[in-house]
């Protein structure tokens, strides 16, 4: 087949997945609980009581799991590792088997030719410092750092590539506002508390990654494409700005362009005083950053309508914005899906904050699969939708903007948060009772596309 979209030489190709959601061997070997232990098991928060207890067995499976990434040519497997696997209290000692997983993890990887690159939090903060306040403390922050200090001790000599932090927007509104993920507060104030210490601890943990000698620090945000309904409207345009700061620049400007917007901070002041940014901390959240990991699934459209009530709990301080529902073809998760939005967000990314080499560390859709009577999953819905996102890409490449790979997601099957297991994200397939993998037609589509370095005209 004719290739017609070439990537740059040197582009990485990869696939990712989060702690929780797979390894499960949530007691084994001296883990302490998480948020997510506690919140899976608070009836009424999780799809059908599912929990992580077990997810996809990758803690005991993991070398097959290796071997099924090394069939599709991986370059590079992103995961994430369990703070309370290393520590389970939260801080203090390090629990010496959790980390022997993970060496076992890394050996493994590197000996089938796969780069590992680590989330150090995808989520899972151990349940003994939510008791003490979680990420509304300060010193959440400063035990994330020396939680970094002391995975890298232990793992820096083979790991080039480490983040900190995946989608603190979700770890901040929907864990501390909306309360539909862990560990469940519905409190705005917090919210915002949550988002600047989570960013401290970004900002502590890379002065010590670096001090400890990383060669590539970097963090995973999860941006929204944020558009106009109508893109002549004044009050729409007005509205972009709104959510486009509470969503995008909230997160943006600290990290790279070395403090908060004061737009954004006149509308923190609505909820809190901002008794928690304490001088000194905009400096050390904008600690230099080798790459940044952008996630995309869906846009966001918004028009200006006043008496609006905005974009409900997990948005606070939208009052007066609509934010439109998804039209077109959605995935199972009722996410529109609309490529364009990459690469208008790409381009954005690279004009307004211009010198960091980009990832895309997640992309992909939830559909209904179904294995056929031969096993086969013909997910076509699913190489559509990545098709016609790596296009995006490369549109957003040929513009000019520093895009330097992409990582799936998901690798596999997994537990889907709040939705449990009935969402399916994976380009392979998991038989949750037998543990069986499968990969997907989009599994052997992206073997191809990695071969290939590009796409079929």
């Amino acid at each position: 087949m004719t290739v017609g979209l070439l990537f740059p030489d040197g582009f990485v190709w990869g696939a990712a997945t989060a702690a929780y959601q797979i390894e499960g061997a949530a007691r084994d070997d001296g883990r302490g609980p998480s948020i997510w232990d506690t919140f899976s098991r608070t009836p009424g928060k999780v799809y059908a009581g599912h929990t992580g207890d077990v997810a996809c067995d990758h803690y005991h499976r993991y070398p097959d799991d290796v071997g099924l990434m090394a069939d599709l040519g991986l370059h590079a497997y992103r995961f994430s590792i369990s703070w309370p696997r290393l520590q389970p209290d939260g801080s203090g000692p390090v629990n010496p088997r959790g980390l022997d997983f993970y060496d076992r993890l890394v050996d493994e990887l590197i000996g089938r030719g796969i780069d590992p690159i680590v989330t150090l939090y995808h989520w899972d903060l151990p349940q003994t410092l939510e008791d003490r306040g979680g990420w509304t403390s300060r010193d959440t922050a400063s035990w994330f750092a020396e939680y970094a200090a002391a995975a890298y001790t232990r793992l820096g000599d083979r790991i080039s590539t480490w983040t900190t932090l995946n989608e603190p927007w979700c770890s901040a509104y929907l864990g501390y506002a909306s309360g539909i993920h862990a560990p469940g507060r519905q409190d705005p104030a917090a919210a915002f508390a949550a988002v600047h210490h989570l960013l401290l601890g970004h900002g502590l943990a890379a002065r010590a990654l670096r001090a400890a000698g990383a060669e590539k620090v970097g963090i995973t945000l999860n941006p929204a494409a944020v558009l106009p309904a109508d893109p002549e409207s004044a009050a729409d345009a007005e509205a972009v700005r709104v959510v486009d700061g509470l969503s995008n620049r909230i997160f943006f400007d600290p990290i790279l362009a070395g403090g908060y917007p004061s737009d954004v901070l006149e509308q923190m002041r609505r909820f809190t005083d901002l008794a928690f940014i304490q001088d000194g901390d905009e400096k050390a959240i904008a600690a230099p950053i080798d790459l940044l990991g952008v996630n995309y699934y869906s846009p966001t459209y918004v028009a200006g309508r006043p008496g609006a009530p905005g974009g409900g709990l997990a948005h606070p301080g939208t009052e007066g914005v609509l934010f439109l529902p998804p039209a077109g073809p959605l995935t199972e998760m009722g996410w529109q899906i609309e490529p364009a939005g990459l690469t208008a967000l790409l381009e954005r990314i690279g004009r307004d904050y211009p010198g960091t080499p980009l990832y895309i560390t997640e992309n992909g859709a939830a559909f209904a699969d179904k294995a056929g009577p031969d096993g086969q999953v013909a997910d076509v819905d699913r190489i559509a939708y990545l098709d016609g996102h790596l296009r995006a890409v490369h549109t957003a490449i040929e513009r000019g903007v520093d895009v330097r790979g992409y990582l799936v997601w998901s690798l596999m099957d997994n537990f889907e948060w709040a939705e449990g297991y009935r969402k399916r994200f994976g380009i392979i397939h998991v038989d949750y009772q037998t543990q069986r993998r499968t990969p997907k037609d989009s599994a052997l589509w992206y073997r191809d596309v990695i071969a290939r370095n590009g796409l079929p005209s």
